[in-house]
């Protein structure tokens, strides 16, 4: 059966019944520009047109830009019974846009690039989780700040150049099978008890070693030797 195709006053007309829960009689295509007054629940939004209510307006799927009070929308529909707000012609306030989907969203590209850029910052908050999955990932920043309760991380290797490194800690604890420390210039300073358990220690130092305490001690099972050209005691 071929539309009854009406003139814009006789959609108009069609339309506002609907607004005022009157019985729409007979039904037609239905195209018309309006102004966003309300959001209900469910994704229907009241739109005022020409000074007259167009109530249960339904946001079409196509619409991903979350209609805001004010915005000049577009509406149409197969009759007045069944309208749907299909874009954002005009936004009251373009300072904020907000893309909305019911269910799962993911943007794609088959064979380029996906690019987000912002002239001032990009946000990224999820109640459950936040996952990126890639062969290779690079950072460039001139400042970061990193807040995290509990990192684990597990890798083959990791690598770091900086020109100053400071750590601050309450516990601080490494296990490895192989430590090498190479430095110009150290210092290491503890406030109450140190202690070294090694199967064999060997210290060497190529000008002077200097051991001392308020009382020293140094014992041995077995031998102790004391060497040297000149040995000076008491």
């Amino acid at each position: 059966m071929t539309p009854r195709v009406l003139s814009s006053a006789a959609v108009r007309d069609d339309a506002w019944r609907e607004a005022a829960h009157e019985p729409v009689q007979g039904g037609g295509m239905v195209n018309a520009m309006g102004t966003v007054t309300g959001a209900l629940p469910g994704g229907v939004y009241s739109v005022l047109c020409d000074g007259r209510q167009l109530l249960r307006c339904t946001r079409a799927a196509s619409c991903l830009l979350r209609p805001a009070i004010g915005d000049t929308v577009l509406v149409t529909g197969p009759d007045a019974n069944r309208l749907y707000l299909t874009a954002v012609a005009e936004q009251a306030d373009a300072s904020a846009s907000r893309i909305d989907v019911a269910g799962d969203l993911t943007l794609a590209s088959d064979r380029g690039a996906v690019r987000i850029e912002s002239k001032t910052q990009v946000a990224l908050r999820a109640e459950q989780g936040v996952e990126m999955a890639a062969p290779r990932l690079r950072i460039d920043a001139e400042d970061a700040e990193c807040h995290v309760g509990r990192l684990r991380y597990q890798g083959e290797e990791a690598e770091a150049t900086v020109l100053s490194m400071r750590v601050i800690g309450r516990v601080y604890e490494a296990v490895v099978d192989r430590l090498v420390h190479l430095s110009k210039t150290a210092f290491r300073m503890t406030e109450d008890v140190e202690q070294l358990r090694a199967g064999r220690i060997d210290y060497e130092a190529a000008q002077i070693a200097r051991v001392h305490g308020k009382n020293t001690v140094v014992t041995a099972k077995e031998i102790v030797k004391v060497d040297g050209s000149q040995i000076h005691m008491g």
